[in-house]
């Protein structure tokens, strides 16, 4: 004999929200990923050809620091108080200036921290702190 059941055999409920969530969090990783892809220039554009147009040079220097504390601007030991009108003296005015600062490791912190405050002093100097690749 055979029972009868009532209530027929319903599928289980699908639950897609985990479904949903693992598909959004893998949407959000790769929209944020190629944002890095992206080179952000602003619009491509043709620019205008002039006659009077000249090339903007950036002068580059260096300022380097020995164990004993004595800066040198471009291998000519300069007087620390002394060392941003030096710099004016090389940098034309109303340009910028790329300096790369290089400090020996036996340089107190404090030394190279001031000289790195007097050259931001000047305007239009950009700074640069040398290093070396380590095996």
């Amino acid at each position: 004999m055979r029972l009868l059941d009532d209530d027929p055999d319903l599928p289980p409920p699908i639950n897609i929200i985990p479904a949903i969530d693992i598909i959004l969090s893998i949407l959000a990783f790769f929209i944020i990923s190629s944002l890095d892809l992206i080179r952000n220039e602003g619009f491509p554009v043709n620019l205008p050809g002039a006659n009077t147009a000249e090339i903007q040079e950036q002068s580059q220097l260096t300022v380097t620091i020995d164990r004993q504390g004595q800066i040198a601007l471009d291998d000519q030991i300069v007087d620390f108080n002394n060392l941003d009108s030096e710099v004016r003296d090389v940098v034309p005015a109303n340009s910028t200036a790329f300096i790369i600062l290089r400090a020996d490791t036996a340089v107190p912190y404090g030394r190279v921290v001031a000289v790195m405050d007097r050259l931001n002093r000047i305007e239009g100097v950009k700074l640069a702190i040398a290093t070396s690749v380590e095996p």
